[in-house]
């Protein structure tokens, strides 16, 4: 450790942020202290209290920066934006919300509906979740729209059957009160948004009593329908009620935070618990943590509740490690909440068992987590083995190149980090140089753009591509050309060829295609059983690249302007698009004409009446299989 103890003992005993950083000036650590100089003294100097939970830490710190605050809680909001700036690898850096479903509610808009979203925003609108995955979420929705139909269409569709006066089938399954067709008037579509909102908050006893004054008064003026509606309501409400699990007598809001851990393998369970039932659960994951319990708790409460709006936030807050700066914590909470929040450990009693079963939730998540990774260990190790390759693929790039018979011809890019897509490293190559239906070249483009950038993104463990012996072979090329031959393994993913599929093993494998591996200087394919994990690793690489490439496409066939998708045609440059639209009158005549009508435009020839009917088929044909 070279940090300068005149530095550390010049610091100011003031509260603060403090960054610690290596020779190079690269932040390894980011705190907040009541008393600066305490605090990294006790981190840095022989002699301290005795804290060295972080021995690399402290190895490798040569120098250190404050910022001074006005007090704890401030230093706690400028710690978070500091770890999100810096990213600093000795911190626990909790992810967005993105890998987890929300619903959005948003009752300033004319007819509410619910939204799924994967993050929470400060815009006004009410939020509900986190879920944990999207099956969970589109159950919880299935039911409340049986208890409380609001609309799911979107907008476009909403107007769409506002213009034709008669409502969809969703009308019928009394999913939805048809507001477009207006077979529901705005103050009872109103009194749904509010019984939604206040069931997805848990407020359940809210809600019936709600509901029961609102029948009470309606059979007392002897609209009986209505009381007879919100009657049943009320009964769906309450059964729903009796499924949720009961954690607590009493009715108060509540987050609890377990913790379990394996060495560095750390697993934060959340659940959330509203009027004394759970109403939602999330798990965090977090590798590699050098911080004792306290500190990781610590440190994620305050990355956790920073991104939370205010209804978000409970009025207490259960956990079972001791809390570094806990007062300063519940300050920053009851600032955001604008309402008093406590923050506790409990000792006994129903409240430690609730900590409990977070704890037991968070283990059962950290073994699953823990399986899965030898599970993937293992599915590498095959893919390694049996298909002969020199290192462990941890890193796997797959590329796939998609087309309209020649026309709107794109590749795409995806990239697998251990198992999981790293979705901020794919990428869409708009194919230019292309003329026609040539996989071949395409792939040839996109490969070229790719290495050309090989010194800002290194090669992975693997190469891969959607496709045989042809496309294995444009890969091989492409690295020979960019001097890179030897420095990635390359293979190919491809279904064996109709003539080839009628064979014995693939009527036992249930009537697929049996998936052939191709490699390089390699004349036979590889087959792996359809069991095999490997295989299934590859296939899902393989898929994803297939529908990335396909959505791309998509997007570029949907787009609304005719004209620039007319651009899109080779052969037919302004002055034939001039002539088209000036002797077909309209672009959806244009669309619709047949080819001998495309013949007879000034300028069009035969071939490039061809090209424009078969991409014009091809656009509005189905959509091929992902």
């Amino acid at each position: 450790m070279s940090v300068d103890p005149e530095r550390v003992e010049a610091l100011p005993q003031a509260p603060g942020v403090y960054l610690l950083k290596d020779a190079r000036g690269r932040v390894l650590y980011v705190g907040k202290a009541q008393n600066l100089r305490s605090r990294v003294r006790s981190y840095l100097l022989p002699g301290g209290d005795g804290r060295h939970q972080i021995p690399r830490l402290v190895e490798r710190a040569a120098d250190v920066d404050v910022v001074l605050t006005p007090g704890v809680k401030d230093a706690l909001l400028l710690e978070n934006e500091l770890i999100k700036q810096h990213r600093p690898p000795f911190n626990v850096r909790l992810r967005d919300d993105k890998q987890y479903l929300a619903l959005r509610l948003d009752p300033r808009a004319d007819w509410p509906r619910l939204t799924q979203v994967r993050r929470f925003q400060r815009d006004g609108a009410l939020y509900f979740g986190p879920y944990t995955s999207s099956q969970s979420m589109r159950e919880a929705v299935s039911n409340l729209r049986r208890i409380f139909p609001l609309r799911s269409c979107s907008d476009a569709v909403f107007r769409d059957y506002q213009r034709r006066g008669r409502p969809c089938i969703e009308y019928e399954m009394k999913r939805c009160g048809a507001p477009c067709c207006g077979r529901i008037d705005e103050a009872a579509y109103r009194e749904l948004v509010e019984g939604t909102a206040l069931f997805l908050r848990g407020r359940s006893s809210d809600l019936v009593a709600l509901l029961d004054r609102r029948m009470q008064e309606a059979a007392k003026a002897e609209r009986f329908e209505e009381a007879a509606r919100l009657r049943d309501r009320i009964s769906a409400v309450e059964q729903t009620v009796e499924r949720q699990q009961i954690v607590a007598e009493e009715a108060a809001d509540r987050d609890v935070f377990g913790l379990a851990r394996d060495g560095g393998e750390v697993e934060l369970q959340v659940l959330h618990v509203r009027a004394g039932r759970v109403v939602g659960a999330a798990g965090h994951a977090f590798s590699d943590v050098r911080l004792d319990d306290g500190a990781v708790v610590s440190s994620f409460l305050g990355q956790f509740y920073a991104q939370r709006t205010t209804d978000e936030i409970p009025g207490e807050v259960l956990t079972g490690q001791e809390i570094e700066d806990e007062e300063a914590l519940e300050v920053f909470l009851s600032e955001r909440r604008e309402r008093r929040v406590r923050l506790r450990v409990p000792r006994r009693g129903p409240l430690r068992e609730l900590v409990a079963m977070a704890s037991a939730n968070a283990r059962l998540g950290l073994a699953r987590r823990l399986e899965a990774r030898e599970s993937l260990a293992a599915a590498l190790g095959e893919v390694a083995e049996r298909v002969g390759l020199s290192v462990l693929p941890r890193r796997i790039e797959c590329y796939d190149v998609s087309t309209l018979n020649g026309v709107l011809t794109v590749a795409s890019r995806v990239v697998f980090e251990d198992g999981r897509p790293a979705k901020n490293d794919y990428r869409r190559y708009r194919i230019r140089s292309v003329e026609g239906a040539d996989d071949y070249a395409a792939l040839r483009e996109a490969l070229g753009r790719r290495l050309a950038r090989v010194e800002r993104e290194p090669l992975p463990d693997l190469l891969m591509v959607d496709g045989g012996r042809g496309q294995v072979g444009v890969v091989t090329a492409s690295l020979r050309d960019a001097g890179l031959e030897q420095a990635v393994e390359v293979l190919g993913l491809a279904k064996e060829r109709d003539s080839e599929s009628a064979t014995a093993r693939v009527r036992r494998s249930g009537g697929l295609k049996a998936e052939r591996i191709f490699r390089p200087g390699r004349k036979d394919a590889i087959l792996l059983p359809p069991s095999s994990r490997g295989l299934l690793l590859l296939q899902r690489v393989r898929d994803e690249s297939h529908r990335f490439a396909i959505e791309y496409q998509r997007r570029l066939r949907n787009r609304s302007g005719l004209v620039s998708i007319l651009e899109e045609l080779p052969g037919i440059g302004p002055k034939k698009r001039r002539a088209l639209l000036r002797s077909l009158g309209s672009l959806k005549q244009v669309r619709s004409a047949s080819a001998e009508r495309l013949r007879q435009v000034p300028g069009i020839s035969e071939g490039d009446a061809e090209i424009i009917r078969r991409f014009f088929d091809a656009a509005e044909a189905p959509e091929p299989p992902a």
